[in-house]
């Protein structure tokens, strides 16, 4: 499991408004977190939602999309079920810039 890789997750059971079901979740732990830790954090794809600054649009095995980084959450290993692929690299950076601006000062 790395960062950047696309799994089909189980997200169930879900709260209020968190995200649920069983659907694509893009990894945005380091390598390192991945390799030593029983879980990793994840945001999950959704082809519904809205523009906004930290939701990044993707496209993702023929599906535009977005990345709800607004979802962000830690997920056990356990509920990845299998891999689906990886984000392009212009995707990859998009959500590291995002990531930097939802964080900043």
């Amino acid at each position: 499991m790395k960062r950047f890789e696309v799994w089909l997750a189980r997200l169930d059971p879900a709260e209020g408004s968190e995200m649920s079901k069983t659907r694509p979740v893009v990894i945005l732990s380091p390598d390192v977190m991945n390799t030593r830790l029983h879980t990793v954090l994840i945001a999950p794809l959704t082809t519904g939602g809205f523009g906004a600054p930290f939701r990044v649009p993707c496209r993702f095995a023929g599906v535009d999309g977005q990345i709800a980084l607004d979802h962000l959450r830690s997920l056990s290993k356990s509920r990845l079920l299998k891999r689906l692929g990886e984000l392009d690299i212009a995707t990859a950076k998009a959500v590291l810039t995002a990531l930097a601006e939802l964080f900043a000062e």
